[in-house]
C-alpha cells in the first residue's frame, strides 16, 4: 500500500474520506447492518419505506440503472418484502410498495442505523464540528439532486428553515432580530394565488427557503431568502431566487422587490449580480436599510 505522506494534498485527503465513508457504512458487507442482505437492497427498502413509490422516480433518486433496479426488486419480491404493481391511472408506471415484513424490516434498519450515527457522534469529543462537516459534505455531494419544492409556509420543513433564518440575523444584525416587530407577512400571502413558498430539500432536509409575498400595491415582495451554511457558495440561494422568478410570472406577477440589511452583503452583492435595482424605501420595516426592485 501506498502511504500518504503529504498532509496538504487534496486528492490524497478526499480519496482516504472515501475509504473511510465505504468502510463505515458498510457498502462492501455482504450483511448490511446484521440483516442478511448487502447495502443495494437495503437502500431501495429504506427508500419506499420513506415513501417514494415511483419505481422510475426510485431509479433516478438512487442513481441506478434499470437492469440493477429490476435486480434489486426482483429480491425484494421474493423476500416478501415488497410488492410491485402498475399505476391505477397509468399501466406504464410501476409501483413499489412494502408488505407488512417489509415495513418490520424497515424499521428494524432504521433502529439500527440510529444506533450507528450515535456511535459515530461519540467517538468525537466535538460532536458539533463533526456534524457541520457532514452537513458541508452531504450538501455538496448532494446539491445537484437538491429538489425545490412548493409548500405551506406553516409546513414544519418551513418553519424550520424561518426558525433557523430568524436566529441567523439575530446574531448578525447590530439591532438583533425579533421577527414579531418586523414586517412579518402573513402566511396566506404567500400561498396561491397570492404567493408562494418555497423550500430546497437535500435528500428531504430543508436547507433553503424563499417566500413570495403578494400584495395589493402593485408588486410582490420577495421575503425570508435564506439557505444553510453547509450550502452556501453552491448557488443554492440563486436557484432560489430564479425559480421564484418563475413562480412569479406563474401567478402573472411582473413587478418584485425586496429589502435587507446592509449586514448582508452576501445577499446584497448577489441581488445586484442578478439584475436587481436599488430603490427608495418601500416599507416601515424597522430591520431593512437596502431595497431593491425587479421587473420581469
Amino acid at each position: 500500500m501506498t502511504e500518504q505522506t503529504d498532509l496538504t494534498d487534496p486528492i490524497a485527503r478526499t480519496r482516504r474520506f472515501h475509504r473511510a465513508v465505504t468502510a463505515e457504512a458498510g457498502a462492501l458487507d455482504s450483511s448490511f447492518l446484521g440483516r442478511g442482505r448487502p447495502l443495494g437492497p437495503a437502500r431501495v427498502l429504506n427508500t419506499i419505506g420513506n415513501g417514494r413509490c415511483d419505481v422510475a422516480d426510485i431509479r433516478s433518486y438512487l442513481g441506478l440503472d434499470s437492469g440493477l433496479m429490476s435486480r434489486l426488486l426482483r429480491g425484494l419480491e421474493d423476500e416478501g418484502l415488497i410488492t410491485t404493481a402498475s399505476a391505477p391511472n397509468d399501466a406504464r408506471r410501476r409501483l413499489a410498495s412494502l408488505t407488512p415484513k417489509g415495513a418490520a424490516e424497515f424499521d428494524a434498519y432504521e433502529a439500527l442505523s440510529d444506533a450507528q450515527a450515535a456511535q459515530i457522534l461519540a467517538r468525537c469529543p466535538c460532536p458539533d464540528r463533526l456534524l457541520a462537516a457532514m452537513d458541508i459534505v452531504a450538501t455538496a455531494l448532494g446539491i445537484e439532486r437538491t429538489e425545490i419544492v412548493e409548500i405551506a409556509p406553516d409546513d414544519p420543513r418551513a418553519t424550520a428553515c424561518l426558525g433557523a433564518y430568524y436566529t441567523e440575523l439575530a446574531q448578525r444584525l447590530a439591532t438583533g432580530y425579533e421577527v414579531q416587530l418586523s414586517a412579518d407577512p402573513e402566511a396566506s400571502a404567500m400561498m396561491a394565488p397570492h404567493g408562494a413558498f418555497l423550500v430546497a430539500l437535500s435528500d428531504g432536509m430543508p436547507i433553503g427557503c424563499v417566500g413570495l409575498k403578494g400584495t395589493d400595491k402593485g408588486y410582490a415582495e420577495v421575503k425570508r431568502l435564506w439557505t444553510a451554511p453547509s450550502a452556501r457558495g453552491m448557488g443554492l440561494a440563486r436557484r432560489l431566487m430564479d425559480q421564484l422568478e418563475i413562480r412569479a410570472r406563474v401567478l402573472g406577477i411582473d413587478r418584485l422587490r425586496l429589502d435587507s440589511n446592509s449586514a448582508l452583503t452576501e445577499a446584497i452583492a448577489m441581488y445586484r449580480r442578478l439584475g436587481w435595482t436599488e430603490i427608495e424605501r418601500f416599507n416601515d420595516d424597522p430591520y431593512p436599510d437596502q431595497f431593491f426592485e425587479k421587473i420581469l
